[in-house]
């Protein structure tokens, strides 16, 4: 009859589908990859202001000097209080800073955050390496719990080779604490309490 399908057809049309659940699902799976791919290509070159990972200090700092500012934000819903212990410090390009920061839950239930970072002017992401920090990983504070956490960092001498940048004078190091959806290690693990009973 006319309108029977063939069991040929029928198989084209199951591989028909199959290749497009395939496809949709590699599609979706990118879109999730997407954001940590595009995260570690950022680490790796500095673009977009993403400061670079080092594994170790450079030989030594160059007779130049610039100044670094500390910016804290905490995103919506994220009950935390979140500031440097200085504002800004004045280092020798090629000297190992260590700077510290002090977060507080000041909400009523434990909650997990994780911080993202960038420096301004973007172009000296290439140039602004980290050696320890609490960034992108998530950091679970129980309510009222307040820790100190130290970022040691340097700017790479190789930054005064790049004559476009001899007016650089100032850094902005600049983080964000955005709420996670699942809770992590105690941040704790990472940092020391901080001394004193001073509000933040």
């Amino acid at each position: 009859m006319s309108g029977e399908t063939s069991p040929s057809s029928k198989s084209r049309v199951g591989i028909t589908a199959a290749a497009c659940a395939v496809f949709v699902v590699g599609m979706v799976g990118m879109s999730f990859a997407a954001v940590p791919l595009y995260r570690m290509f950022c680490q790796v070159t500095g673009f977009g202001g993403t400061p670079l990972r080092a594994d170790s200090a450079p030989e030594g700092s160059i007779d130049r000097e610039v100044t670094v500012r500390f910016d804290t934000n905490i995103g919506n819903g994220l009950g935390w209080s979140f500031r440097p212990v200085e504002r800004q410090i004045r280092l020798r390009v090629g000297e190992v800073a260590e700077v510290a920061f002090i977060v507080e839950n000041r909400g009523r239930t434990t909650s997990t955050a994780t911080a993202t970072f960038n420096v301004t002017p973007e172009v000296t992401g290439a140039y602004f390496n980290k050696l320890a920090c609490f960034c992108f990983s998530e950091q679970t504070l129980a309510p009222g719990e307040r820790v100190e956490m130290p970022v040691q960092f340097f700017v790479d001498p190789a930054i005064a080779e790049d004559k476009d940048l001899n007016y650089i004078d100032a850094i902005t190091l600049s983080y964000t604490f955005y709420p996670a959806r699942e809770p992590a290690k105690p941040l704790a693990a990472l940092a020391a309490p901080a001394t004193g009973s001073n509000p933040l």
